[in-house]
């Protein structure tokens, strides 16, 4: 069986390579985390958060998944935004999709996918949402209007978890941003979509 080796060795440089850095870093990272930045991002392989923005481990809590969804039944993501908010204490909440995002091409193309299309559903009712914004554009320029109205979308889904609401009614100084990345040449892009409270 194969035990994918190359991946445990590459681990073993990576880790030696940090020590002889930084001999005391994993010894710090064991102790405790505390992030100021909770990243909801989709879960392409060409967009890991802490390479993104050039931090190290330890500085970015993250949940991942197709098309950086935020939705009010998955559990999965509204434990994370809890964990992150009540028990890390974040200050910033991060939705950041991507262009050329496949879960986007997949919610935009007439294909059935079985499961994943329950999945693609609140990314079809974005476009249901704003069908007035498609009106005469090309397929790519569709696609990447929905890569951004899809991050808007969830910037106000978060902004509306229970979880959230609660913090901003106790005080807590607590950001919600929407941004987008370009896999195509690495930048990300402020879609100036920043609450920052109920109001």
């Amino acid at each position: 069986m194969d035990t994918l080796k190359h991946l445990f060795d590459q681990n073993i440089a990576w880790a030696a390579s940090v020590t002889k850095n930084d001999p005391e870093f994993f010894s710090r990272l064991s102790k405790q985390q505390a992030p100021k930045y909770l990243w909801i991002g989709c879960s392409d392989s060409r967009v890991p958060a802490n390479q993104i923005v050039n931090l190290p481990p330890g500085e970015v809590f993250v949940h991942r998944n197709i098309a950086n969804v935020v939705v009010h039944t998955d559990l999965n993501c509204l434990s994370v935004i809890q964990f992150a908010v009540e028990v890390l204490k974040v200050e910033h909440i991060i939705i950041c999709g991507h262009y050329g995002c496949g879960g986007i091409e997949a919610a935009m193309d007439e294909h059935e996918y079985g499961l994943m299309d329950t999945w693609l559903r609140h990314i079809t009712d974005v476009v249901r949402l704003n069908a007035d914004q498609f009106e005469g554009l090309e397929h790519d320029a569709r696609r990447n209007l929905l890569c951004e109205l899809n991050v808007k979308e969830q910037v106000t889904n978060v902004s509306n978890t229970s979880v959230v609401q609660k913090a901003w009614k106790e005080g807590h100084e607590l950001s919600i941003h929407g941004w987008i990345y370009n896999i195509e040449n690495g930048i990300l892009k402020n879609l100036n979509t920043g609450i920052t409270s109920s109001e």
